[in-house]
């Protein structure tokens, strides 16, 4: 009987030294922020200049980004060469990964299986494969498209999958021998998925207003879903039944479902969005109105916004991603 108590009440106790916490790329402040569900500001941890995309480490302990260095693909100019590396129980950067030549970070995930990362590089366009433990860039694949954007890898890991924005086409990477196929898509390819199943790549068309699916095992187009003006960001809910993406032109969310191929809802926004991310149970979905310093958390089940964070002026929130520190 002693020994059940002793087992509940430190099972007890790991529980209340759990918490959950936001993290909010803060792209203009040039920071990662830390805030409570409630929305009181944690801190603020500086990482390197204009992070656009981040990753949680396989146990949770460490937050990559992608240091890119400019504001958006448009801009000019060299950009920055590193991945910054953050503790998230500590809040405190904690090292970076230099990327040598390779300017302009953008898009980044990571393989739960070895815990080694793949970046995508707009100067020049190119796949990194990255050893976040080592701190050094493995190995390098030519994506063959213009401005490679964003990444995602599929199931097994076998295949990165990358937007290029300026030549309308993904590139299907294979890892092991470095062979690229181009697949076409809309114009203004930016961010994906991959379906739980490993299946199919969906891929957000921003000036296209469409989602192209790219089947994983011919890396062969094979359909599309025809959206509203501007998707940007996007994510699979955790039943693999519903993809969740902003329009960056129509100030809203759309959901569709990707088995029947169409749109079957849309929630209304007060601005303007690009990141889209889903809380860990799929029923929140995060957006950020960057020009606006604020975060939408919309309730997906009653199609709403039902919380508005407003962040520090001038910080430019981009992605959002909902953890568990221990």
């Amino acid at each position: 009987m002693i020994a059940r108590l002793l087992l509940l009440l430190a099972s007890a106790a790991a529980l209340q030294a759990q918490h959950t916490v936001y993290l909010i790329s803060q792209k203009a402040a040039s920071s990662i922020a830390f805030y409570t569900p409630a929305g009181e500001k944690l801190a603020a941890v500086p990482v390197g200049r204009n992070p656009h995309e981040m990753v949680l480490s396989s146990d949770g302990r460490y937050l990559y980004t992608t240091d890119n260095g400019t504001m958006r693909i448009e801009q000019p100019g060299t950009g920055g060469n590193t991945v910054s590396i953050v503790d998230v129980a500590a809040r405190k950067k904690v090292g970076e990964i230099s990327l040598g030549n390779f300017r302009r970070p953008h898009g980044i995930d990571l393989d739960p299986k070895t815990g080694r990362l793949v970046v995508t590089t707009e100067l020049p366009d190119q796949l990194l494969l990255i050893d976040p433990a080592a701190r050094k860039v493995l190995r390098t694949y030519p994506t063959k498209g213009k401005t490679s954007h964003m990444v995602k890898l599929a199931a097994e890991a076998n295949y990165a999958y990358v937007s290029n924005s300026n030549s309308a086409n993904v590139s299907a990477i294979n890892l092991a021998n470095g062979d690229v196929t181009l697949i076409p898509t809309g114009d203004r390819p930016e961010g994906g998925v991959v379906s739980h199943d490993g299946r199919y790549f969906y891929v957000g068309n921003r000036d296209g207003n469409t989602i192209s699916i790219i089947d994983t095992r011919t890396q062969k187009l094979v359909g599309e879903i025809h959206t509203g003006k501007g998707s940007v960001r996007m994510a699979v809910t955790p039943d693999g039944r519903r993809l969740v993406y902003a329009l960056y032109h129509e100030n809203c969310l759309e959901v569709a479902d990707p088995r029947a191929r169409r749109v079957v809802a849309r929630i209304d926004l007060p601005e303007h969005v690009v990141s889209l991310n889903l809380s860990r149970n799929g029923k929140l979905a995060f957006a950020s109105a960057e020009e606006k310093d604020t975060v939408f958390v919309v309730s997906l089940p009653e199609q709403k916004v039902v919380q508005t964070i407003h962040t520090a002026p001038g910080s430019g929130p981009d992605p959002v991603m909902e953890v568990v520190v221990r």
